[in-house]
């Protein structure tokens, strides 16, 4: 029989070969020599389908790894099975199973190899006399075999800091990082994904294959993946793992104590005891040596302008015409930490340290092509407590259960997808669970709206690991949003916005009954949440009778309040001198940035032990120099949300840019031996839409360079408190001042707010550029008093106060603050 059989018993064939064969070394083929008496054995890592010549012969072709030198350069070899032979192997080899071949002919190709298998094939056939012998352990037999065993091979696996150039291995890794599978420029799906072990080597690895499900399984930071047969390559000397032959891989959940349940699209692979004991010790290292990823994002705690990582299920799609909306937010990245992602500057600002071919693609970025996206609606279940971007699409257009999707209206978000993701979410089931990653929440407005909103965009694109992944519903974090998803009740929201709907008139029987409600809502007070419940209530006469300093609750109205304008309310104040003064205004900060673009940027400070810097020119008339440097930690840049940069020569506007992609920015310039901060008029620190300023009198900045010592922290946080603290400054707070007149039967008396956010529960901060916030203030104080309303009219509040004196050459005066006292939810 040409095909046959080999049962093995404890490691031991019960029918040996031939005696009459000898062993051949797979290094040492050659073509013309005769191997009638010889033969090769290996371990099948990939086989094709069965097909048929033009003359109508079968073909079965497969790859032979040789299991003896699984580290050799070459170490796999293409065997063409031809005629009956050809039918058979392909109805009895599996993946994994050891193969013998003997009498075969040697074949050499055409042209050299440049992957790992041989340079030549090998060709078996009956007619030639060729035999094959398929090794198989008892158990796993089919249909049409009656003794049939396979082999489980023995693997090596190679720790990383014993990687060499040219060699195929199998490894065991931990995942640093990864970009979840994308389309290539070619047919292929490409993910790359970063590893380490216990040697502290990195091995980044890219990983090519025309089946989707043929990639690695991998869904957060800290997963373990095993591969088999990748090939290692050195490259500006570091290795780098690359797809070959027959790769295969096997991935687990990192997660300590978690189930030893390998995730893989594989029928057939080998999970040996011993290895079980590799995971659960990578999974012991890593866990007090790299930083795993924490729970992804759920959407009632996102923020404006952040980047996050989101578990949801997929409720709908829509292919969206980009000409409308596109070009004010598409985005490509750049290997400069996608800098112009945020800048935008126009074809006339090209990095100096680009080539002419990289220029040319810069400047096809930065000219935003009009291009295609796709919409998904997307739920977790909460709501986003902002209000939310609602695509317009037709209703034709739109993918999904049209009533599910009325439903969740007030809990389902939009999500923008663009250019390389497009055609994976085209093919997306509704009703998937997805994991997108590094999805972009901008906060925006239309021109005729007063009111910001977030948007929520997954750029094009893979820098930082964006990408959209599908979770099986096997997966820990799916089995535990569907139970919550489960529990919900969209009944009752949608019982709640029918009744707050309903027209006013509906409500009331009659007029009076309207009216004698209007009565009693005028008569409650106003709820304010409040410490110090010992206290009852004094009236304003006593209290203006009374000596200072005390402390007093009462209850009053407010009769007006100063500034009515409520963005002047806002105050920088210097806790050490106690001095108050007013923000400065934006082009003041242009004018200094202006200034010291003038001063040159000094080389000699680029690029040094703890940030690496880059340069553009403008090429306009000004010839103008930006200069970024980007502060690393562990000798490697961090993701641009956790990024400081030091910016010199910027605009006001470029700066401004830049921190809504990069979490800190620091003005600087030149100096002959160090990087200095500019004039204390301007911010010394950005930090998204926050301007952090520093106190001229009480601070004394030091050198820049000291920012060092907080990079070398093991996770630096970048606190404004802290890098103040570093660099000399004293450090101003933004605080709200306004004067309360407060009122009750027995009299009036002023009142100071002195608050940094827990009056309004709204950081002042935050108040000067943040839309959203400024309606919310404004509404509290609406409701606290009434534009228009009678003094009877006004809502009761209560609040603390305390009194105080102020002493001057002429005379002693008492004044009072408003303290401890926070305006309830519930008020606006």
């Amino acid at each position: 029989m040409p095909v046959q059989l080999l049962k093995i018993v404890k490691g031991q064939s019960e029918t040996p070969l031939p005696s009459h064969l000898q062993k051949e070394n797979l290094q040492q083929l050659e073509e013309g020599c005769d191997y009638t008496n010889k033969y090769i054995q290996g371990i099948v890592s990939l086989s094709y389908p069965l097909t048929k010549l033009g003359d109508g012969t079968d073909f079965f072709k497969i790859v032979l790894q040789d299991s003896d030198n699984l580290s050799s350069q070459i170490n796999s070899i293409h065997v063409f099975i031809y005629g009956k032979m050809a039918e058979d192997c392909a109805k009895m080899i599996r993946h994994g199973e050891t193969f013998i071949v003997a009498g075969f002919k040697v074949v050499k190709l055409p042209t050299a190899r440049e992957d790992d298998r041989h340079g030549c094939n090998l060709e078996v056939s009956e007619e030639a006399g060729s035999a094959i012998y398929i090794c198989t352990k008892p158990g796993t037999t089919t249909a049409s075999e009656t003794a049939s065993v396979s082999v489980a091979p023995k693997y090596v696996y190679t720790p990383l800091n014993h990687l060499k150039d040219g060699t195929i291995v199998n490894l065991y890794g931990v995942v640093k990082f990864f970009k979840p599978p994308y389309i290539s420029k070619g047919t292929d799906y490409c993910s790359v994904v970063t590893l380490v072990d216990p040697s502290n080597v990195k091995l980044t690895c890219s990983l090519f294959n025309g089946n989707l499900d043929s990639l690695p399984k991998i869904y957060k930071v800290g997963d373990i993946v095993r591969f088999h047969r990748i090939k290692i390559r050195e490259y500006n000397g570091q290795m780098q793992g690359i797809t070959s032959g027959g790769f295969a891989s096997l991935t687990f959940d990192g997660t300590v104590g978690a189930p030893i349940v390998p995730r893989t699209s594989s029928r057939v692979y080998t999970f040996m005891d011993e290895e079980q004991k590799t995971v659960e010790e990578l999974r012991i290292w890593a866990a007090s040596n790299i930083s795993i990823s924490g729970p992804a994002a759920k959407l009632s705690g996102v923020q404006p302008m952040l980047f996050f990582d989101l578990t949801c299920q997929l409720v709908g799609k829509a292919k969206v015409d980009g000409s409308s909306f596109l070009l004010k937010c598409l985005t490509h990245g750049t290997k400069h930490l996608g800098i112009t992602n945020c800048l935008k500057i126009g074809p006339s600002v090209e990095p100096m340290c680009m080539k002419s071919c990289e220029k040319r693609h810069f400047r096809s970025i930065v000219q935003m092509r009009l291009n295609f996206c796709f919409t998904m609606p997307v739920w977790d279940g909460t709501k986003c407590p902002y209000p939310t971007w609602k695509v317009p699409v037709e209703a034709k257009d739109l993918e999904g259960d049209k009533v599910f999707l009325h439903q969740l209206r007030n809990l389902a978000v939009d999500i923008l997808v663009y250019d390389n993701h497009v055609q994976l979410a085209e093919s997306l089931k509704i009703g998937s669970f997805l994991r997108i990653y590094s999805i972009h929440s901008k906060q925006a407005s239309a021109d005729n709206e007063d009111v910001s909103h977030i948007e929520f965009h997954l750029h094009g694109g893979t820098c930082y690991g964006r990408g959209i992944g599908v979770l099986p519903e096997s997966n820990p974090d799916v089995k535990e949003l569907k139970a919550f998803l489960e529990s919900l009740d969209l009944t009752v929201g949608q019982n709640m916005e029918s009744m707050c709907s309903m027209d006013v008139d509906s409500t009331f029987d009659n007029d009076t009954d309207l009216e004698l409600h209007l009565q009693r809502c005028q008569q409650l007070s106003v709820k304010v949440l409040t410490d110090h419940q010992d206290l009852s209530n004094t009236e304003l006469k006593t209290i203006k009778n009374s000596s200072a300093p005390r402390q007093y609750r009462i209850r009053a109205k407010l009769r007006t309040y100063k500034p009515q304008k409520l963005h002047q309310s806002v105050k920088l104040h210097c806790s050490k001198c106690n001095s108050l003064q007013e923000v400065p205004d934006r082009d003041d900060f242009d004018f200094i940035l202006r200034g010291s673009a003038g001063t040159a940027s000094n080389p000699e400070l680029h690029n040094t032990s703890w940030y690496e810097s880059v340069t553009w020119t403008t090429q306009d008339q000004k010839q103008r120099e930006i200069t970024i440097h980007f502060v690393k930690h562990d000798e490697m840049l961090q993701h641009p949300e956790d990024t400081l940069l030091m910016v010199e020569g910027g605009t006001l506007k470029e700066i401004w840019k830049l921190s809504k992609r990069f979490k800190c920015i620091i003005p600087v310039r030149s100096t002959e031996d160090d990087l200095k901060l500019l004039d204390l008029s301007a911010p010394f620190l950005l930090q998204r839409n926050v301007k952090y300023y520093g106190c001229k009198q009480c601070s004394a900045p030091k050198p820049v360079k000291n920012l060092s010592s907080l990079a070398a922290e093991q996770q630096p946080s970048w606190e404004p408190s802290e890098i103040a603290q570093v660099l000399g400054i004293e450090l101003l707070q933004y605080v709200f001042i306004m004067k309360f007149t407060l009122v009750d039967e027995t009299g009036a008396l002023n009142a100071y707010l002195f608050d940094y956010e827990k009056f309004f529960q709204i950081p002042a901060c935050e108040i000067l550029t943040n839309n959203f916030l400024q309606e919310k203030m404004q509404m509290t104080m609406n409701t606290l008093c009434p534009p228009g309303r009678k003094l009877g009219d006004l809502p009761w509040l209560e609040c603390f106060i305390k009194s105080y004196n102020v002493r001057d050459a002429m005379k002693n005066q008492v004044y009072y603050q408003i303290f401890d006292t926070t305006v309830a939810e519930d008020v606006v």
